[in-house]
């Protein structure tokens, strides 16, 4: 049963993309689109199942770019963005067990970020949800802007 819900989900996420959400046509969005659904598994590094970093690291790792493992590691790499000043492919850091840098995701643009969570495995969530707006810490930009252009702009 959980296959199937997964399965529904992401095809109705698939197709919400398709229909000019926040997905546009960028490559990013392709890697990540072809993510939604994948569920989460601690430590995981595959589309077997990711964690948070995982999760980042292997979209990344589809353009060329190298991140660190963890999202603590992650949060220093790249440089610090303004939340106001986010753009489509910049990791977003969240605090989510009071311990400092926890969880991250790579915004999506409109507000949006991709992220594994640990309830639901991979999908779009907002930074205004509640639970995310408490927990934000901070953003880093890991691209170059020949690698934005290539990977995180519209086609």
């Amino acid at each position: 049963m959980k296959k199937v819900t997964a399965l529904l989900v992401g095809l109705v996420l698939m197709l919400a993309f398709q229909a000019g959400s926040v997905f546009a046509s960028s490559k990013m969005d392709g890697v990540i689109a072809d993510l939604i659904g994948t569920p989460y598994q601690s430590g995981g590094t595959t589309t077997k199942g990711f964690d948070c970093s995982g999760f980042t690291k292997y979209v990344f790792e589809k353009m060329g770019i190298d991140l660190s493992r963890t999202s603590q590691a992650q949060s220093n790499d790249g440089s610090e963005v303004k939340k106001s000043d986010l753009i489509a492919g910049d990791l977003v850091f969240f605090n989510t067990n009071g311990k400092g840098i926890s969880h991250v995701g790579i915004y999506v643009g409109d507000g949006k970020f991709a992220h594994a969570s640990s309830s639901r495995g991979v999908i779009i969530s907002k930074l205004s949800e509640s639970y995310y707006a408490d927990r934000y810490v901070t953003a880093t930009r890991i691209m170059s802007q020949d690698a934005y252009d290539k990977y995180a702009s519209e086609q």
